[in-house]
């Protein structure tokens, strides 16, 4: 298991190195930051610097390439301009879902509202009901059918978010504050992510019919 604490701090000590004060936010997303992560997880680094150029782009991924296990790491880095003005109903997911290492997200959630979060509902569940359709009758992959189980499960954490107030982080506690179809979908995807047998034509249908519950539920 990789000592992810080490791992960043490696990288914390290049980026400051290469960006300086231009430096603005960095962030850890995925299953290290839920405390959920397996030997193969991705390490899911969020950087923003005060204004990204193309040349940055190249220095970072020299200082990706310098650090150990580069095959699993992955994320986000991008420009404090394009964030603030970003789409606010993905901004949602990004700032719940960023544990802090430098700098802080919250700020960003002053443009995050209720009509925000609908459309991160609403946007999930159509992309969600359009990819399972056509893997159903083209693809037929088990691997993307995983990938859709995963997706799901963040739209149930904006789900939850609006009916309880909170963001629930760890999907082991997501199944627990969920009902419904909401329960039965993030209970598959811990069973797949466990590594049980994909179930394709029922799961595929499960996945349907809740998306398609939630496409008809968001004017």
């Amino acid at each position: 298991m990789i000592d992810v604490k080490d791992w960043l701090s490696c990288l914390m000590v290049k980026l400051e190195e290469t960006f300086d004060e231009r430096l603005w936010f960095v962030g850890l997303q995925g299953s290290y930051a839920r405390g959920e992560a397996t030997p193969t997880s991705d390490i899911d680094v969020v950087v923003i610097l005060k204004d990204l150029t193309i040349e940055d782009l190249s220095r970072y991924g020299e200082i990706l390439d310098s650090l150990p296990h580069r095959e699993l790491s992955c994320g986000f880095i991008a420009g404090l301009q394009e964030i603030v003005h970003w789409e606010p109903s993905e901004l949602f997911q990004f700032v719940h879902d960023t544990t802090p290492i430098k700098g802080t997200l919250v700020t960003l959630l002053e443009r995050v509202d209720d009509e925000a979060i609908d459309r991160a509902i609403k946007q999930g569940a159509c992309a969600i009901y359009h990819a399972c359709v056509h893997n159903m009758l083209h693809e037929k992959s088990d691997d993307v059918l995983k990938g859709l189980y995963k997706q799901a499960c963040f739209v149930v954490q904006a789900i939850t978010y609006q009916q309880m107030g909170r963001f629930v982080t760890r999907h082991a506690d997501l199944v627990q504050c969920s009902s419904g179809l909401e329960h039965r979908v993030v209970s598959t995807f811990l069973a797949l992510k466990k590594g049980e047998s994909i179930e394709f034509q029922s799961q595929t249908e499960l996945l349907f019919q809740w998306s398609r519950k939630w496409i008809g539920s968001h004017p």
